[in-house]
């Protein structure tokens, strides 16, 4: 967590109800959330790394100096577009009032094309739009960068001053009983906690140290982001292209800037990382049929790695896992954080109003939980997988049929409203 101080001085062991292991965004947004719920609270951070992705591949490129000056730092690539449902989970717990409304940008439309494109339509023969008004929403979803939030929930935290904050602080050992865990850290302090909380990204380790495990699916791609300048208004539109190449999304940023998810085969990802920023901002804008214009570089290009994660549960004795520690997915969607945010919001729900339970990490509640997140996630992850294995698919009968039935779904709008009404909470 950035600037994460200790709010409280440690002894060398304490006690506490829930330990939330990792400090990146869902893990921070439940212990903002359970401010004032009576329990005691600790939040152990790394350090090195909060954001739940691993560290991206940075890559301008060697020849990337044509446009060197035009690169930005202070614009976050790593880039998250909010529903609704999760702006008013931040909004209850105060995050929301500690952003800045411009560095925010509202998704008001979203037009999705598919591979079919016939000369005479540039932008695509099968398309999909999705619209605010037509959904009767303000807007679909809230642009906003990854330090912002993480910024933002710390502020939360010190707010309320009554979580302890370790940073940084590495995990060495765990153990179980039936009445506690025990954490050590590798300095040789000990917490020890009803409930301990993994919000530790991907490579969770107290999802290991719990024993719960499943090989993940490999989706054979990168993620590839940057920022750009765009030479025409986005006008608060999301777009979104499915063809050979990959999955490309262009998210509006304020401003006339866009945050791009370019989802391609390593070796594509690669060979993007490896161009000039001038050969970049063509390609990309060339990838969008020139839909915002000439495009420039405001941040350098990075990649991460695509998989699939489903477990068996997400709770083991004394444990309970949200964000990525929980689940991985396709970014195609935008609903990673989304979905890990409802984590911690029926986490917190839970452990808030769990009756005359006094114990945090009993067994039954923590099954409750599970059974809560299930069909959510398994929702998320298949519609992610679907989408993705029907789109890269190069049969031709599939082509058609995919393409037909995305015309067809951008003309009934009662399906239109029920597809975007889970991606809304």
């Amino acid at each position: 967590m950035e600037n994460i101080a200790m709010i409280h001085p440690m002894e060398k062991s304490m006690k506490y109800d829930v330990v939330i292991i990792g400090g990146g965004l869902v893990g921070a947004s439940l212990a903002a959330a359970l401010q004032g719920s009576g329990l005691s609270l600790a939040l152990v951070e790394a350090g090195e790394n909060p954001h739940s992705n691993p560290p991206p591949e940075q890559g301008a490129g060697a020849n990337g100096s044509l446009h060197e000056a035009s690169i930005d730092n202070d614009w976050d690539n790593r880039i998250y577009a909010i529903s609704p449902g999760s702006r008013l989970f931040l909004k209850k717990m105060g995050a929301w009032d500690f952003l800045d409304p411009t560095r925010i940008e509202a998704v008001v439309k979203m037009r999705v094309f598919g591979d079919t494109r016939p000369e005479s339509l540039p932008c695509g023969g099968a398309e999909l739009e999705f619209d605010a008004c037509q959904m009767g929403v303000p807007e679909l979803a809230c642009i906003l960068e990854n330090r912002a939030l993480q910024h933002a929930l710390l502020q939360t935290l010190q707010a309320h001053g009554n979580t302890t904050l370790l940073n940084p602080a590495r995990c060495a050992a765990v153990s179980f009983t039936d009445t506690a865990a025990e954490l050590t850290l590798d300095d040789g302090r000990t917490l020890s906690a009803k409930l301990i909380v993994g919000a530790d990204g991907r490579n969770s380790w107290i999802r290991n140290r719990a024993g719960i495990s499943a090989a993940p699916v490999d989706y054979r791609q990168h993620g590839v982001v940057a920022n750009f300048s765009c030479e025409l208004p986005h006008r608060g539109i999301a777009h979104q292209w499915f063809d050979a190449e990959g999955i490309l999304a262009l998210l509006p940023l304020p401003g006339r800037r866009i945050s791009m998810v370019w989802s391609v085969s390593p070796e594509k990802a690669q060979e993007l990382l490896s161009l000039s920023h001038e050969a970049l901002c063509a390609r990309v804008a060339a990838a969008s049929h020139r839909t915002l214009g000439k495009l420039e570089l405001i941040t350098a290009a990075a990649a991460f790695p695509l998989r699939l994660l489903t477990l068996p549960q997400i709770v083991a004795k004394r444990v309970a896992l949200i964000g990525d520690a929980a689940h991985n997915m396709h970014p195609l969607a935008g609903q990673g954080v989304n979905t890990g945010f409802r984590d911690a919001r029926q986490l917190a729900e839970l452990l808030q109003n769990r009756g005359g339970c006094t114990d945090c990490g009993d067994a039954q509640l923590l099954r409750r939980y599970d059974r809560m997140r299930r069909e959510d996630i398994h929702t998320m992850q298949a519609a992610t997988y679907g989408l993705k294995n029907l789109f890269c698919n190069d049969d031709p009968l599939l082509r058609s049929l995919r393409n037909i039935g995305l015309n067809a779904t951008n003309h009934l709008v009662p399906l239109k409203k029920m597809l975007m009404r889970h991606a809304l909470n």
